[in-house]
């Protein structure tokens, strides 16, 4: 067997999220449905970090094993055969690479980068709908940076943890959160990106945060605000959940 690692570009807005489950489309169900088709045996695909309904991905990674072919292949052609099988729909492998037998896509994972968009202004989206999160009312990036920055490092994220996550412990450290902006449409519309880094987040972690910044932005909190949050350790005293449409999985470092 061999193991091979997969990079993954993909439009979640039309899937139930990267892990398979029963009756709905997924992600993953997709791409080993498209390695079946040439491959012609059954696969299983372990990933960096499942992401969840509606949630999109650049750098998605994935590792699978194969046995040999049927006839001699390289990555590139393995990337092909995928990409053929995948040409109806919004997932695309950007690259495939040999890698070594004890590489794991999820536990050898040090960083990951996260990106959410922002389209600020009062018109509706057309283009990017179901893409980024449409704002109508000015937001204050200014503020929203300043509240951001408490995040900052290592903390106990219950305020900004779902519900439902599994995850063992709540601390997580927070590496980089940062706001830029650039122009939209040539009317004054503006795109607001929120990049995150850390090694690994909570179950909707990156989303929580970004419905709290909003909040900020929108002058019904202050700054100051998103640190008494913080260390409420309370989901309750955290904002609202920012869509899953404007949040994408840009990178994952090894």
């Amino acid at each position: 067997m061999t193991r091979y690692k997969l990079t993954i570009e993909y439009r979640g807005s039309d899937y139930a999220g990267w892990q398979r489950q029963v009756d709905v489309p997924s992600i993953q169900q997709s791409i080993e449905e498209a390695i079946f088709g040439f491959y012609r045996k059954e696969v299983s695909i372990c990933v960096a970090g499942r992401t969840d309904a509606g949630v999109h991905a650049r750098g998605q990674v994935a590792h699978v094993d194969l046995s040999e072919f049927s006839k001699p292949m390289d990555e590139f052609s393995i990337m092909k055969a995928i990409n053929a099988y995948l040409i109806q729909q919004p997932i695309t492998i950007v690259n495939v690479e040999i890698v070594n037998d004890d590489f794991h896509a999820r536990f050898d994972a040090v960083n990951k980068l996260y990106c959410y968009r922002i389209i600020n202004r009062c018109s509706s989206l057309s283009l990017d709908n179901g893409l980024a999160w449409n704002i109508g009312k000015n937001l204050d990036i200014k503020a929203m940076q300043e509240g951001a920055n408490y995040l900052l490092g290592c903390h106990d994220f219950t305020t900004f943890r779902d519900s439902e996550c599994q995850a063992n412990s709540p601390m997580k450290t927070l590496d980089r959160l940062d706001i830029k902006t650039k122009n939209y449409d040539t009317c004054g519309g503006r795109e607001i990106i929120i990049e995150t880094e850390g090694k690994s987040f909570l179950h909707h972690q990156v989303r929580n945060m970004v419905g709290t910044l909003s909040l900020v932005g929108l002058g019904k909190w202050c700054p100051e605000d998103v640190k008494i949050a913080l260390r409420a350790k309370d989901r309750t005293k955290g904002g609202p959940t920012a869509p899953a449409c404007g949040l994408y999985l840009m990178r994952v470092d090894y």
